[in-house]
């Protein structure tokens, strides 16, 4: 399915009177039914089979970074595909949660979303909303997608329900996982995330930093992470933020295909960087860009056991019927091909100014609001 995707466009007469040429809803030959958005300027497409983006390309480019784990033609099963979230945990249950059927990552990626309202113009942006509910969880999930009618550029809005009649702690963590053609040697991974440790198996002692990024020692060696070499892959690496910053971003550069994909969040909704990297024959074959409110994949047991790291939570409470609300900006847009990656992004007003590595910057703007 990965580059063989052939679209067929559907008319569903309930959306006649609010569908346009820049906004469909599609079925594609594999089964699987996606919303896609399209503005004069990109396309996304968010798979109903876990809620997955799986398409996100500018027009006149072709090249999509979510290409990850793409089923077979003929799967219709609800998979983590692309740009997934874990909800309502990250990582793996309790042995005993795993019996009753609760998976790893959550129940999002493995339920099917509906759609609560259909791709329509509104405020120059194509805007939709999609909905999942967790049985054994007992959460809701909400998310209005708006793709900006004037550039690469989609806001994204979370309403988490806790529809128990208890409360409960539980995890969100958005988890971009980007691939080939998109991803080679070449990409940069760049953040402003600093203070970090590396988990792995077994998971290490936090309390101390082992990891100040971009640098982390790795087999006996100095390794600079925001690059890709032909190494085993390092263990996945979680960062905080600085106390001062009220912004969180991360940023994928591919100089060769002169595009960077970014993304950028407040740290009150999403305070940790999680980003790890898949290889295979030598090749990086998937890095994870994930963001969200915790940095441990384990039972919830574990993390309320350990607490806070760095002062920082591990997890959030929401009471029984209570709702929270978070949103993340991500975008696409054109680099040159001599790029050095992404040294900084400055927010103001609704505008992105992204500053690049390097003495002599060339800074490139994106509108975000």
């Amino acid at each position: 399915m990965k580059n063989n995707i052939v679209v067929i466009f559907i008319s569903l007469f309930f959306m006649s009177s609010i569908c346009s040429p820049e906004s469909r809803y599609e079925d594609i030959h594999s089964g699987r039914s996606v919303v896609r958005l399209e503005s004069r300027t990109a396309t996304i497409a968010v798979d109903l089979g876990g809620g997955g983006i799986v398409d996100f390309r500018v027009f006149g480019s072709g090249l999509n970074p979510f290409t990850w784990n793409h089923r077979e033609p003929g799967d219709l099963t609800p998979e983590r595909i692309g740009q997934f979230v874990c909800f309502d945990h990250l990582g793996r249950p309790s042995p005993q949660e795993a019996k009753n059927g609760m998976p790893g990552h959550g129940e999002a990626p493995y339920v099917n979303w509906t759609i609560l309202s259909a791709p329509r113009k509104d405020f120059g942006a194509i805007t939709t909303q999609v909905q999942c509910e967790l049985p054994i969880g007992g959460m809701r999930l909400k998310r209005t997608l708006s793709l900006s009618d004037n550039d690469a550029v989609i806001n994204v809005v979370d309403e988490i329900t806790n529809i128990n009649k208890l409360g409960r702690i539980y995890n969100i963590v958005q988890h971009p996982t980007i691939g080939a053609p998109f991803l080679d040697t070449s990409v940069m991974i760049d953040t402003n995330g600093t203070k970090g440790f590396a988990s792995g198996n077994p998971m290490p002692a936090v309390e101390e930093p082992v990891i100040y990024w971009p640098k982390m020692v790795f087999q006996e060696e100095l390794v600079d992470v925001r690059r890709f070499t032909d190494l085993p892959a390092p263990p996945v690496v979680n960062l905080s933020f600085p106390a001062d910053k009220e912004y969180g971003w991360i940023t994928a550069c591919n100089p060769g295909e002169g595009l960077m994909l970014g993304y950028f969040w407040k740290l009150s909704d999403y305070p940790w960087c999680r980003i790890w990297k898949f290889f295979e024959d030598g090749q990086p074959a998937a890095c994870g860009m994930e963001f969200g409110t915790t940095p441990l994949p384990l039972p919830f047991k574990q993390i309320v056991a350990k607490g806070s790291i760095f002062g920082l939570p591990t997890y959030e409470y929401l009471d029984a019927n209570q709702t929270r609300t978070k949103s993340f900006s991500f975008f696409l847009t054109e680099i040159p091909d001599d790029y050095r990656g992404a040294s900084n992004i400055a927010y103001d007003d609704g505008i992105l100014t992204i500053s690049e590595h390097g003495e002599h910057s060339r800074d490139i703007t994106v509108k975000v609001k």
